[in-house]
Order: C-alpha cells, then sequence, then structure tokens
C-alpha cells in the first residue's frame, strides 16, 4: 500500500512535473527568487561565505581550486554550454536552421538582437570600465524565453516556437563568440595549443566513424582543463564539443535489422542481445544520447544553481536606489526591452524585403513583435557575461544585475501580454469566419487553431536545452 501512495503522491507527480515544458524555466525562477530573499533577509553574509568557501581537487603534485561560485560558473556551467552546442548542431544537420529558406529570417534577426542592444548600451556607457559591459544585453535566455512562450499554450503557433528557438540558439552562438573574443585576456599559448590539438583530436575521431560517448567525453574534460589553464573561458569547451559531436547516427535503422538478422532467433544468447543492444544504441546520434542524458541535468540542476550563486543582489539600504541611477542599469535594461525588440524586428523585416528568406504563412508582424520583445529575457548568459566583464563582487556587477532583472522582467511581462492580445484577436477573426462573417478587409483568418504547443524532434519532445 506504500508503494501505491508513494506512486501516486509523489513519482508520478514529480515525473509528470518533468515533462512539462515550463519545468526547467520554473526551478530557475524559484532559484532566483531564493537567492534575492537570501541576500535580502538578513543573510547575505551566509550566502557570500557559503558561495566563496574554497573547494580543492588534488591528484598527486596536481591541483585546482576555485571557490564555489567559481566552481559552478567555470565547471558545471559546461555542462550547460554543451547541451547548447547539441542544440546548435542538431539544429544545423536536421533541425529548423536546415531550411535555409525558413530559418534565414530568425537568424538574420538575432544578428540584429545582438547589435542594437550592444550599441544602446554604448551610447549610455561610452567608456571607461562600464563600457566593458556592452556584451551584457546581447543574450536572449532560451529557457525563460521558450518558458513563457510555452505557458500561452496552444494560443501561439507552433511557427512561433520554433521561430524564438532559432533566434535564441543563433543568439547564443553570438554570444559565445563574444565571450571567446571579446572576454579573455591572458592567454597561455602552450595549453592553448592542447586545446587546438584535442579539438583536432574529436574531429579526426569524428571522420574515422568513432562514435564512443567514452572517447568525446575524455576529450572534453581534457579540452576543459587545456582552456581553463590558457585563460580562455573554459565553458567554451562544451560548446566545442557539442559542435564536433556526430550528429548522424553510425547505422540506420535498416542496417541495424540485418545485422540482428544474422543470428537465427533459436541460436541467441547473452552476447547476441549484448549485440543488439548495441546496434540499437548506434541507431541514435551521439548528439542525441547526450542532449537525453544531459539536458535534464543542465535545466533542473546546474541553471537553478548558476541563479542561486549569482543572482544574490542586495536591494535594501539604499542599493536599489543607487542601482536604478546608474547609467549601467539604464543601458541593459534599454539594450533588453527597446534594443531586442528593435533590433529583432528591423533586421527581420529587412530579410523579408530582400528576399533573404520569408515567415511562415501563420506567423505575421504582430506575432513577431511579440516574439521580438521576449528576446529581451536575457538572464542566464546575460549574468554569465556581467562577471566576466566586470567581476563578482564589483558595484558595477550589482547594477548590471538589477539591470537584467528589471528588464527580463519587463520583457517577460510585455511580450506575453502582446501575444495573448494577437491571440485573442485571431481567435475572435477565426471565430467571425465560421459564423459565416467576412474577416476585415487586409484581414487573413487564422489557421490552424489548436495545435499542439511543442516542436517535434528532439527539442520538442524533451524541452529546450536551456
Amino acid at each position: 500500500m506504500s508503494d501505491r501512495r508513494v506512486a501516486r503522491f509523489l513519482a508520478r507527480p514529480v515525473a509528470a512535473f518533468l515533462r512539462i515544458e515550463t519545468s526547467g524555466a520554473i526551478l530557475l525562477l524559484l532559484a532566483t527568487l531564493a537567492a534575492l530573499l537570501w541576500v535580502n533577509c538578513g543573510g547575505r553574509s551566509a550566502y557570500e561565505t557559503l558561495w566563496t568557501t574554497e573547494a580543492e581537487l588534488r591528484v598527486g603534485s596536481f591541483h585546482l581550486s576555485a571557490d564555489l561560485r567559481e566552481a559552478v560558473n567555470d565547471g558545471l556551467m559546461a555542462i550547460f554550454f554543451l547541451v547548447v552546442g547539441l542544440e546548435i548542431k542538431y539544429n544545423a544537420v536536421a533541425g529548423e536552421l536546415r531550411d535555409r529558406r525558413f530559418a534565414a529570417v530568425p537568424v538574420i534577426a538575432a544578428f540584429g538582437g545582438m547589435v542594437v542592444p550592444a550599441l544602446l548600451y554604448l551610447v549610455l556607457n561610452t567608456g571607461g570600465e562600464a563600457g566593458r559591459g556592452w556584451g551584457v544585453p546581447m543574450a536572449t535566455d532560451i529557457a525563460f524565453a521558450l518558458g513563457v512562450l510555452a505557458l500561452l499554450g496552444e494560443r501561439v503557433p507552433n511557427t512561433a516556437r520554433v521561430f524564438l528557438l532559432t533566434l535564441a540558439i543563433v543568439d547564443d552562438l553570438g554570444a559565445i563568440t563574444v565571450i571567446a573574443v571579446f572576454y579573455t585576456e591572458h592567454l597561455s599559448l602552450p595549453w592553448l595549443a592542447i586545446a587546438v590539438a584535442t579539438v583536432l583530436a574529436a574531429a579526426v575521431l569524428r571522420a574515422l566513424r568513432v562514435w564512443s560517448l567514452y572517447a568525446y567525453v575524455a576529450l572534453g574534460l581534457v579540452l576543459w582543463l587545456a582552456l581553463y589553464e590558457s585563460g580562455v573561458h573554459a565553458t567554451l569547451a562544451g560548446v566545442a564539443m557539442g559542435l564536433l559531436c556526430p550528429a548522424r547516427p553510425l547505422l540506420d535503422q535498416d542496417q541495424a535489422r540485418r545485422r540482428a538478422r544474422e543470428t537465427a532467433p533459436e541460436e541467441i544468447g547473452s552476447d547476441d542481445l549484448r549485440r543488439y543492444r548495441f546496434l540499437l544504441g548506434e541507431t541514435v546520434p551521439v548528439t542525441e544520447r547526450l542532449q537525453a542524458a544531459l539536458h535534464p541535468w543542465s535545466s533542473y540542476l546546474v541553471l537553478p544553481l548558476f541563479a542561486l550563486a549569482n543572482a544574490g543582489v542586495p536591494l535594501t539600504g539604499g542599493a536599489l536606489g543607487e542601482a536604478l541611477a546608474s547609467p549601467v542599469t539604464a543601458g541593459i535594461v534599454l539594450g533588453l526591452v527597446v534594443g531586442k525588440t528593435v533590433g529583432i524586428l528591423l533586421f527581420s523585416w529587412l530579410a523579408v524585403r530582400l528576399r533573404l528568406g520569408e515567415l511562415p504563412a501563420r506567423l505575421g508582424w504582430p506575432l513577431v513583435t511579440g516574439l521580438a520583445v521576449l528576446g529581451g529575457i536575457g538572464f542566464t548568459v546575460a549574468l554569465f557575461i556581467t562577471t566576466l566583464a566586470f567581476g563578482e563582487d564589483s558595484a558595477l556587477a550589482g547594477d548590471a544585475k538589477v539591470g537584467i532583472l528589471a528588464g527580463s522582467v519587463i520583457a517577460a511581462v510585455l511580450g506575453a501580454a502582446l501575444l495573448l492580445l494577437e491571440s485573442r484577436h485571431h481567435r475572435a477573426l477565426t471565430d467571425g469566419t465560421d459564423s459565416g462573417e467576412e474577416p476585415a478587409d487586409g484581414e487573413e483568418p487564422a489557421d490552424g487553431e489548436g495545435e499542439p504547443g511543442g516542436a517535434g524532434g528532439p527539442a520538442g519532445a524533451g524541452g529546450e536545452p536551456r
């Protein structure tokens, strides 16, 4: 009886929760609120004591030491960036980015969503240390943005989710490039040479059709260590390995079936069963296997820990007023709320106008406007770039974090409201058309109402990458 109660009241609800598309964003939000309450309700000293506690890994004469916050930011976040790299690779080979005509608009829009926010930030922060934060408002948070979109459910067509996912993926790729090029200061050439050799070794393995997960995991660990010691941010190892992992299966299903039939059923033994299991596994690409294994860890552990370690911004004792008066805060809010919207819309319009791509039939400009506003939700990568630009404990870092939180909340609420209003407008149009009324001049009736919000493929079946 107790087993049944556990299954009914614990296991099944937890399993159902993990299947909900918004669960990763919910955990991220809860961790952010927990960090803010912890710091602003008398626990600031304990908060800093915990996250500045030193941790050390020693193997013989070799040792690595870092505080817990650095361990999360430099170590665990490599898993998040690996999932991002895997998602980029999958979408380039078999997903939304493969269809160039459809992908062109969100890809070009993503560039606008990076360039315009950075320029608006620099208008208010033209020089000095504050100017280093121009990369902060460039990034879109995939988990939060798609989580808000998922809350609207069937009110928003599936093409809107695919558009936002593609935009956010390219946006993150741009942010990663910015981190590698502009936020790397001191380089160790010997360690960098080891990192390059490791990347080449992974490329050779892929060319030789070596599909072993263990080989790629081992190379990934070596690459992480080499980048960490070289001065390049170690989390970029995750992106590099994600892009290098094979995205096509070693065997297709027909080949696996033919090999499985080589043994007569009456002669099947334990060795044959192990061989069948291997053949079945080889019909799934390495990217999908790694994504399925790591995505839950990234969404439900790594990102909440990152938020808990970095979102603890003091807002009491006049700190909030000082932050709101800071040009750094104003530049980030302006970049996220205005810059993202203008940049994404402007570059989308240019892409369509110049016939570089086109919007799907059910994705009109009102929906694109709402999605552009949601692109201003910049949390995880924005906080990450903040620590690289200003350090972890400076006043400018605190101002930047307040700007990120304020801008992201405004973008989330405004974007959801715009999408909700547009969905009601489409529903009213559809109802009027169904009842025999003609739509207004210049309007087209919405079709495909009620299509499920989840996209096909790994991202849609199991949730987003971050």
